[in-house]
């Protein structure tokens, strides 16, 4: 939802800030005034080619800047969200530059972003609904058709697709893989390898076995200095009985005792160790050599032995899938002839639904036509031969005699506008979340320009109930020089033009109360001040309020007084702020 727009220097627009809310608003205003700028600026955020003559004369460069609510509203429709903010920088000479939240973007990205959050109908080249997918969307959100079945079915098949590919490649390369394979699977096999940790225990083994001999040398040098002839055990011994007899050395007698048997203990370790310290020159060789072995496998098949194991499980596993591969295909060939014939009988029966779904759509759109003042309107919705019927096209005739044509080619702006209204009632879906196709279903905020053109009376009555209703679902912003429009809506801008300082300026005032009466008067008869003018106009607002419509879901209803329907607190009202 656009809940924010700023132009400057672009036309007869000097700066105009306009705040924006939820439902209808309506903008009005003498022709010249800049009511089109204002739509031409909108159009602008969406990515719309930059003409440098739209700059204002002495302005060195023209901006646009809107504030959109990306996320859902608060419970006042404004509040609460995400907020995405573009801008776009139309220089008097030079290119244009796009932002998106602060950071420089190519034009391309706000078209993409602008399609998804806006749509535009009337003489502006930007519709939505004029794409063949909105199109075919629109269709079956009218039918409550749902295409997961066929989704689900194309999914299946394309997995049985890459299942087969992932098998292996022509039977040359599928030879060669299996060859490659069963000499790896030879040498790993040939290693025996059953424990990751191997290789850490034959090192410890390996530094043993290699330093045997220092070993037992040092071990039994241990040995006999602490137990013989002379050793360290007998001359304590000798020691401790010097010390007998002597009560003041009775202590030091039992500590020299105490490091006697420790020192006895000592050598037995250390005769121990010497026993066991035997040379192995043929165990030490096998363990060097099976150590070689270990590392050269990790230096092709992975960084660690388990990596290693690993690899070769896995290989095993893939020749034995190759070994099998005429089977599985087969299997496999079978699974996807079948999933291909689900898609495809899912795909008739979709075309079946769109075929049956399409004249509905029709008759209906046609209905709301002749309520548009279009009575002798021809509305089809064209279904191709070839399921699942995905080419969808909506044609138009709109005038008696004219041949039915797809609606980019069959309306003028104010008809195209009209059927896209006629269209968006019918169709319904206020939500923009993701459809079947991947898109938006359906953008949140709806321009109308020229949706009025050449009606009035009572079907201008019907236009602005209509836009009115889609309002309770919609942002929808209308620009109009009809009073029975404008008395539909929920709020009423009006653009107008003043003289500051010899120049010309816009400004975008919000009219409530007795002020929109007189705004709706000078639009019946072009004098404000008729009292005739002002009773029509309170009757159209009286008319044009929410007992003529129903209210917005979930929203409060706004009393149906003279002075038109209350906007809602949490709109803030549209600022003009022209220079000087």
């Amino acid at each position: 939802m656009l809940v924010e727009l700023r132009v400057s220097g672009l036309g007869v627009i000097d700066e105009v800030s306009v705040a924006l809310g939820p439902g209808t608003t309506a903008l009005t205003g003498e022709t010249g005034t800049g009511k089109t700028l204002l739509v031409d600026a909108i159009e602008l955020l969406l990515g719309a080619p930059a003409d440098p003559q739209l700059v204002r004369p002495g302005a060195g460069e023209a901006v646009v800047e809107g504030r959109f609510l990306t996320g859902p509203a608060g419970s006042d429709g404004v509040s609460a969200g995400n907020e995405t903010v573009v801008a776009r920088v139309i220089p008097a000479a030079g290119r244009s530059r796009s932002y998106l939240d602060g950071r420089m973007a190519a034009a391309s990205q706000l078209a993409e972003l602008g399609a998804a959050l806006v749509d535009l109908h009337g003489q502006h080249a930007h519709h939505a609904l004029l794409a063949p997918a909105a199109q075919r969307g629109a269709l079956d959100r009218a039918g409550g058709i749902s295409t997961a079945e066929l989704a689900e079915a194309r999914r299946r098949a394309r997995e049985l697709v890459a299942a087969e590919r992932a098998l292996g490649g022509d039977q040359r390369t599928r030879a060669r893989e299996m060859d490659l394979a069963r000499y790896e699977l030879a040498e790993l096999d040939g290693a025996r390898l059953e424990d990751p940790e191997e290789d850490a225990a034959l090192q410890e083994e390996e530094e043993l076995l290699s330093d045997a001999t220092a070993l037992r040398e040092a071990s039994t040098a241990v040995w006999e200095g602490l137990i013989g002839e002379e050793g360290v055990v007998d001359r304590l011994g000798l020691l401790t009985g010097r010390a007998a007899g002597h009560r003041l050395l009775d202590a030091l007698r039992g500590r020299l005792r105490a490091l006697g048997a420790e020192l006895a203990d000592a050598a037995g370790e250390a005769r121990a160790v010497a026993e066991s310290a035997e040379e192995d020159p043929e165990r030490l060789a096998a363990v060097t050599a099976r150590r070689q072995l270990l590392s050269e496998l990790r230096r092709k098949y992975g960084d660690s032995l388990a990596e290693v194991i690993a690899y070769r499980d896995a290989t095993r596993a893939r020749l034995a899938e190759l070994e099998s591969h005429d089977v599985r295909a087969a299997a496999l060939g079978a699974e996807r002839a079948e999933a291909e014939a689900a898609a495809a009988d899912a795909a008739a029966r979709l075309r079946e639904l769109r075929r049956r779904a399409a004249p509905a759509l029709a008759a209906a759109v046609e209905e709301k036509l002749r309520e548009l003042a279009m009575p002798h309107a021809r509305f089809e919705v064209e279904v191709d031969d070839v399921p699942p019927g995905d080419a969808v096209t909506w044609k138009l005739g709109a005038n008696p005699g004219e041949p039915v044509l797809p609606l980019s080619k069959a309306a003028s702006g104010g008809e195209l506008a009209r059927t896209m209204l006629a269209a968006r009632l019918v169709t319904g879906g206020g939500s923009s979340g993701k459809g079947d196709d991947g898109g938006d279903a359906e953008p949140p905020t709806l321009i109308f320009d020229e949706v009025d053109a050449g009606i009035g009376g009572e079907a201008a009555v019907a236009v602005g109930r209509a836009l009115a209703a889609l309002g309770t679902r919609h942002q929808v912003l209308v620009v109009t020089h009809l009073p029975q429009v404008a008395a539909f809506a929920d709020r009423h801008l009006v653009v107008r033009k003043r003289v500051d300082g010899g120049r010309t300026v816009a400004e975008v005032v919000e009219v409530t109360g007795a002020d929109r009466v007189v705004e709706l008067s000078r639009m019946l008869s072009g004098s404000p001040d008729s009292e005739t003018a002002r009773r029509h106009a309170e009757e159209l607002l009286a008319r044009g309020g929410t007992s003529a419509r129903g209210p917005a879901p979930g929203a409060p209803t706004p009393p149906a007084a003279s002075d038109g329907p209350a906007a809602p607190e949490a709109r803030t009202a549209a600022r003009g702020r022209p220079a000087g």
